[in-house]
């Protein structure tokens, strides 16, 4: 039997989990996967396919001053349910601290310190698996109507600037020509040629749990209740049918519901859904070489899991709330003006909950109250662009590696 020292366990198989869960195991350390569903059904299931190297801070004064125009807008790209006004108040007044001219350029900096080696990482974590052509070979086109659409992302176009990334911006028959499927109306587009495209999302998931399984990694189905710690160190994890699970360390990778096991670990964290929506279309009647991102309407058409997917928006609802999928309809509708010739045809609809932090950088951390306890979560919308980063950041904590980017801004903290 191995040591129970190199023993872990990780809670949560969506992406982030399985691709930590991959990662430990590779290092040689006998991993147990926990989760109450089966690997990539909860959040990552439905994510809009999108490795978006282009980071940005969620707060900020461009963003303050359409908030109040966004919330007023039944079809806009932010609604917040009145019931859950009260309840979500807290979260939105540290994401408004967190926009504070003096804050948000650290923050931008910590988020392309992880951007800054996605892509390499992805690209790697997928010949880890064998499957590298479940990454597209295009990239993303942000999409703006008018000339005055485009002036007001002149913010995000300096951003691109100010940290290297590569960008052309294009007009007229020009966007046409390389999508043309996309309405003559589109007055300017900024093609982001490494924003790729994951082929299927879900699949994606269900590759890297496999892959860590092959390499001897254990998968548990249950929901935790709790961690806890014996009297040598070890780490207990309880699960709701009584069941205890010993191990050496946990890492807690699961979405939006850490932060019912970081409570009751005595570290509260302001850990929000952000839920979002999306139509996966498997007759949309077009074809589409690139992922498209409509920053004024804050959606993306996706061509992903054999259709294309249309998603994007926030909802501030909580958890419980049924979905309510006027939502995604509403983004069908902006993306059929954006591409006239989409159809709906053999098409789902699908809500999930995006784990979100006010500051929008994610916690990568070891727990600041339980030795051998680890963090893996807040991703936001970019679950997936981080996946094989986290699991190169957490494998390196774990095993006593030093890691390849500063770790302080992402601690869990720093609230």
């Amino acid at each position: 039997m191995m040591d129970e020292k190199k023993t872990v366990a990780v809670v949560g198989s969506g992406v982030i989990g399985a691709a930590i869960a991959l990662e430990l195991q590779r290092r040689g350390l006998q991993v147990t996967m926990i989760d109450k569903g089966e690997p990539g059904r909860g959040t990552s299931y439905g994510n809009l396919a999108s490795i978006a190297l282009d980071f940005a801070a969620g707060s900020g004064p461009s963003t303050w001053r359409k908030i109040p125009r966004w919330l007023l807008d039944p079809e806009g790209p932010v609604w917040l349910r009145p019931a859950y006004a009260l309840k979500v108040a807290p979260w939105f007044l540290r994401f408004i601290a967190a926009g504070r001219p003096a804050r948000l350029r650290a923050i931008e900096d910590a988020g392309m310190s992880l951007s800054n080696q996605a892509l390499a990482d992805v690209r790697a974590m997928l010949g880890v698996i064998g499957a590298p052509e479940l990454m597209s070979d295009e990239g993303c086109l942000a999409i703006y109507e008018t000339e005055a659409e485009f002036a007001g992302d002149r913010g995000h176009i300096d951003f691109m600037r100010r940290y290297g990334l590569d960008f052309d911006v294009l007009s007229g028959g020009d966007i046409q020509a390389i999508e043309p499927a996309l309405s003559p109306s589109i007055a300017k587009a900024v093609l982001l040629p490494d924003n790729k495209t994951i082929r299927d999302p879900y699949q994606l998931v269900v590759k890297l749990a496999d892959a860590a399984r092959a390499l001897g990694a254990t998968f548990v189905s249950g929901a935790v209740r709790n961690v806890e710690k014996t009297g040598d160190g070890s780490s207990v994890v309880l699960l709701e049918n009584g069941e205890r699970i010993t191990v050496g360390s946990v890492v807690l990778a699961a979405g939006v519901h850490t932060r019912f096991l970081a409570e009751k670990l005595g570290e509260p964290i302001p850990l929000e859904t952000e839920r979002g929506y999306h139509t996966q279309i498997m007759r949309p009647g077009v074809s589409m070489r690139h992922s498209v991102i409509w920053p004024h309407r804050a959606f993306m058409i996706t061509p992903t899991a054999g259709g294309i997917r249309v998603g994007g928006n926030v909802e501030l609802a909580g958890l419980d709330a049924a979905p309510d999928f006027r939502r995604a309809r509403v983004l069908v509708r902006h993306a059929q003006r954006a591409v006239p010739g989409l159809k709906v045809e053999e098409a789902t609809e699908w809500m999930g909950h995006r784990p979100s932090l006010p500051d929008t950088i994610p916690i990568i951390s070891p727990s600041s109250k339980m030795p051998g306890v680890w963090y893996a979560t807040g991703h936001g919308h970019l679950g997936l662009t981080y996946s094989a980063t986290t699991a190169q950041l957490v494998a390196d904590m774990v095993t006593g590696r030093k890691p390849s980017v500063e770790m302080a801004p992402f601690r869990i903290d720093r609230y």
